[in-house]
């Protein structure tokens, strides 16, 4: 049976139990059984609709292999590998039940492999794994000193728990985008797990638009001197949409950097976001320059953006910290702008938003995918 300590509980002079306030303290492990029941008061969970996905938390999930269409790109090789390979559990281990009991779940993982100095895009896509409550692995590797982009796209009827680790090799640069255009009474659980190595860099991006819960948590451990993370987010959340992100980036290195900026759009009754970042300057990694930060536009009455900016550091030997968070409504300044040049109200808002969302979507590296993003936000401002 696990213990408290386990738990990230440690005993108070009182005898009562307080969690533990360092993050890389926190229970981890690959065994479901491991973990309590979920019942919503964790610390991991309090800001979750819990109910709603608890058959991806304690109930048994199908770990066969989902279907994927992925295009055919020089440099880019999808296949299927055992659980134990060599190569799964090396970026990161679960910290909560539902990650852990997709870990204990899945047949075999999906390896997507870069490799190549020459820029590439390939888009791997999961579709129609229907009602049944289902469980997932997938590796991105890129090979030491190459360049692509993944796009990783979840779309259709879904109730999936997933891991996905990313190893990002020595001096590459690899973009991964996890695209949320889920059918809107799906549910998709998520941890993401990156070890970025020497002198290499991440830009990874986390877009959510469709579904009914989505819950992407996507940790980067910087391992190696020279390591950088710009981790981006964009997310719109309509009527009854609950859409989470839990970032969290362990500097752990000499001269490593990252970069974190989550934007969001919410509106309509019971529209929710939850963005959490925390960021951990371990105390081998000095020389370290960071900044995390979170704005959210709240569009109409009957919503709600919880976003919580955390920040550790173990050394006083860094370039900069910092992180900001903020939530509001549209700036009364810019609208005066737009409709003293003519353009109707509603035209101004949402030109108000999509530029707002748009800094996210530029910074992608691929027209085709930036063009059919801002397309979607159109859409989502439309009320389609």
């Amino acid at each position: 049976m696990p213990t408290a300590e386990q738990h990230g509980l440690v005993a108070h002079s009182d005898g009562a139990f307080v969690p533990v306030q360092t993050r890389s303290e926190r229970f981890r492990s690959v065994n479901v059984e491991d973990f309590e029941p979920v019942n919503g008061r964790e610390h991991e969970w309090k800001l979750s609709p819990v109910a709603a996905f608890a058959d991806l938390t304690s109930g048994a999930l199908d770990g066969s292999r989902p279907d994927v269409e992925a295009d055919e790109v020089d440099g880019v090789a999808v296949s299927w590998i055992a659980r134990d390979d060599a190569r799964i559990g090396t970026a990161g281990t679960p910290e909560e039940r539902a990650s852990a009991n997709a870990w204990s779940s899945f047949d075999e993982a999906l390896l997507i492999s870069v490799t190549g100095e020459d820029d590439k895009v390939a888009t791997v896509t999961r579709s129609g794994l229907g009602a049944t409550p289902r469980a997932a692995h997938t590796i991105i590797e890129i090979a030491p000193n190459s360049r692509g982009l993944v796009v990783l796209r979840g779309t259709s009827d879904a109730r999936l728990s997933e891991n996905l680790e990313i190893l990002v090799g020595e001096g590459a640069q690899l973009t991964v985008v996890s695209l949320q255009e889920w059918s809107d009474d799906s549910v998709h659980l998520a941890s993401q797990f990156a070890k970025v190595g020497r002198d290499a860099f991440l830009k990874h991006i986390v877009v959510s638009l469709g579904g009914k819960v989505v819950r992407v948590n996507p940790s980067t451990h910087l391992a190696e001197q020279g390591a950088d993370v710009e981790a981006l987010g964009l997310y719109f959340a309509d009527a009854g949409q609950h859409l989470e992100q839990q970032v969290y980036v362990h500097h752990d290195a000499p001269h490593t950097k990252s970069r974190v900026t989550y934007k969001g759009a919410l509106q309509g009754e019971g529209a929710r976001t939850v963005w959490i970042g925390d960021v951990l300057i371990g105390q081998k990694a000095t020389g370290t320059d960071s900044y995390e930060q979170n704005r959210n536009l709240v569009l109409t009455e009957g919503t709600r953006a919880d976003s919580v900016p955390n920040l550790e550091i173990e050394t006083g030997d860094i370039e900069g910290a910092g992180h900001a968070s903020a939530t509001g409504r549209f700036d009364d300044e810019q609208l005066f702008y737009l409709m003293a040049r003519g353009i109707r109200e509603e035209e101004a808002r949402r030109l108000v938003v999509r530029g707002f969302l748009t800094e996210v979507v530029q910074k992608i590296g691929s027209p085709e995918l930036e063009s059919r993003l801002t397309a979607a936000i159109e859409a989502e401002l439309q009320g389609n």
